[in-house]
């Protein structure tokens, strides 16, 4: 059952100081997805994935076409929705639990229900131990930790996230691919996910949406069928090089097989 629906979404910025015509960030992307699924939008830099997810999250708003979640369109903020950036952005006074905690008090929720909720993901997210320290006291990975709590912690349908590890070594991203994999599993929460990576997005998901450059359309749309849970080893399985390669002919940083093949 349809979740999500991107239907002929454009955006375009009326020209600034840095530009003189108007840009086109997006141009007829479309595109469906279900409830619980993990989608991940892949291209390059720049061509407008980042754009699409603040489209679909309400946070700015398209020029033409249509964004519908879960049957209703949407032309303002989600109300149901969790946001994790590349930058885990936590502020600095407040404690790893008062972190997590803050979209409660935003939402006037913050009670002991709420407090015990925050206190199991940071358990299940293997913080249980910090939940007095402070941002500047925690690693990169330990604070995208913090953020993803806090983006989970009212329990929303929907799970936006911006390339939110891409700033961590390789060998915390790949701890971080499967944290997010074990919570979106006790959660059941839908997920977009932007990344640069190919690896990653086969990796981690049902389905990954091949950007085009700017402006940004659905070059193509890969199914993942590789089954779960899923494992560090799988990565070096041939039915998962085989999506990186079609992924990677999709991107165009490799020749088609067809064209290679007729070399």
């Amino acid at each position: 059952m349809t979740f999500g629906s991107i239907r002929s979404v454009r955006k375009t910025f009326p020209p600034q100081e840095a530009y003189r015509e108007p840009v086109v960030a997006l141009d007829d992307a479309s595109f469906e997805f279900a409830r619980g699924e993990l989608v991940s939008f892949l291209g390059p830099s720049g061509c407008g994935k980042t754009t699409l997810l603040r489209v679909i999250a309400g946070l700015i708003p398209k020029t033409s076409g249509t964004v519908s979640i879960d049957g209703r369109e949407v032309n303002e903020p989600l109300g149901n929705y969790g946001f994790v950036f590349q930058a885990p952005s936590l502020m600095h006074w407040r404690s790893v639990l008062d972190n997590v905690l803050f979209p409660m008090e935003i939402l006037r929720k913050n009670d002991a229900a709420a407090r015990k909720r925050a206190v199991e993901f940071l358990d299940l997210v293997g913080l249980s131990s910090f939940l007095s320290a402070r941002p500047h006291q925690l690693s990169g990975g330990m604070q995208q930790r913090v953020a993803l709590c806090r983006a989970l912690i009212h329990q929303p349908a929907l799970l936006l996230m911006d390339e939110p590890f891409g700033a961590l070594d390789e060998f915390t991203r790949l701890e971080m691919n499967d944290l997010l994999l074990r919570i979106r599993k006790e959660t059941g929460a839908t997920v977009l996910f932007v990344t640069h990576s190919i690896s990653e997005a086969i990796y981690l998901s049902d389905k990954v949406l091949v950007f085009s450059r700017r402006p940004a359309r659905v070059a193509k749309e890969i199914l993942v069928d590789l089954p779960y849970p899923r494992a560090q080893q799988l990565r070096f399985h041939e039915d998962f090089t085989a999506l990186e390669r079609v992924a990677s002919e999709a991107l165009g940083v490799i020749p088609a097989a067809s064209a290679s093949g007729a070399q």
